[in-house]
């Protein structure tokens, strides 16, 4: 009873989630550039106008270097580097984005970008771990920790074998981990996550890269959730979608309450991304399933960004996060 009591009102104070914005850049029809697809950006209204006037050819910017690259890339500085709207990011108050290619096999889907920004009571973690070809252990390619320097430390100096540790376990299933306390034994780094205030955890597996295995980690705080809520759905053998993993900031017992819930194929915006196998966004939860939809305008929840997670060709699950 302690816990319902404690978590609902941290949630109502938090004034900005750690990411303030996500973009989705899909190729254009032929193939030779990036084009604005989708987004939410809360009261950035300039950041979006410019973002879709904007395309990117392989390699330019940071949707098309993850493009280039097959794998997440983070980028801290979006001012004096080589992203293209720095200008506009700097007004728009953002300061790191990371952006997430999705391939089925070989072919590009979308890539998603990321934004956060930075200040000193925004606490969480994006980051991006890489096992090369035939290695044994993941270690830190990057991330960005906002005011959890301490974290970002320990961070750097450890590494995860398959099956061990948050990005470990993503890298050993091939499939999207959600922890939603952690703590010891799956989340090594559990005292000095709590030390920062960082309760939760997700990592996704990057299948379409090439020069070994890359997980991309989110580590939320309860002060500046990553997202409010966060599901995983998976198929039930039988032609629908079930959750199988989840967690909500003002609903402790989520998959609870999801349980009968079943999504088929191009039904909301989870069933689209299930059956297109393309990332989307959608800004108006009344028009999701029944269940989905009262339970999350119920906690004040009105956007969603949804993810396909892919076995080679083949979408295995689906990643739903609410802003």
């Amino acid at each position: 009873m302690n816990v319902n009591v404690q978590l609902a009102p941290v949630a109502q104070k938090e004034k900005r989630a750690f990411i303030r914005a996500t973009e989705i850049w899909t190729p254009t029809e032929d193939g030779l550039s990036l084009e604005w697809s989708a987004g939410l950006y809360g009261a950035l209204s300039g950041f979006e106008a410019l973002a879709k006037q904007t395309r990117f050819a392989i390699g330019e910017g940071l949707p098309g270097k993850a493009w280039a690259e097959r794998r997440p890339v983070v980028l801290k500085d979006l001012v004096h580097s080589y992203f293209k709207r720095g200008e506009a990011a700097q007004e728009a108050g953002l300061t790191c984005g990371v952006a997430f290619p999705v391939y089925a096999d070989e072919i590009l889907k979308a890539v998603v970008v990321f934004f956060c920004g930075g200040d000193d009571e925004h606490v969480g973690a994006l980051e991006v771990w890489h096992a090369p070809v035939n290695a044994f252990e993941m270690e830190l390619d990057d991330g960005y920790y906002g005011a959890a320097e301490v974290f970002e430390w320990t961070a750097r100096h450890v590494n995860f074998g398959k099956g061990v540790g948050l990005p470990g376990l993503a890298w050993s299933s091939g499939a999207p981990v959600i922890l939603e306390r952690l703590i010891a034994p799956r989340f090594l780094r559990w005292e000095k996550a709590a030390e920062a205030g960082i309760t939760r955890g997700v990592a996704i597996p990057c299948p379409g890269a090439t020069d070994g295995a890359w997980v991309l980690a989110f580590l939320s705080a309860l002060r500046t959730p990553i997202a409010i809520r966060c599901e995983l759905w998976s198929p039930d053998g039988s032609g629908y979608l079930q959750p199988t993993a989840g967690y909500c900031e003002r609903e402790p017992h989520l998959l609870q309450r999801l349980k009968l819930c079943r999504i088929a194929a191009g039904q909301g915006t989870i069933g689209k991304v299930w059956l297109t196998g393309s990332p989307a966004v959608s800004t108006n939860l009344s028009v999701e399933p029944p269940i989905l939809s009262k339970s999350a305008i119920e906690r004040g929840l009105g956007q969603m960004i949804v993810l396909p997670i892919y076995d080679r060709d083949t979408v295995a699950s689906v990643l739903a996060w609410y802003l």
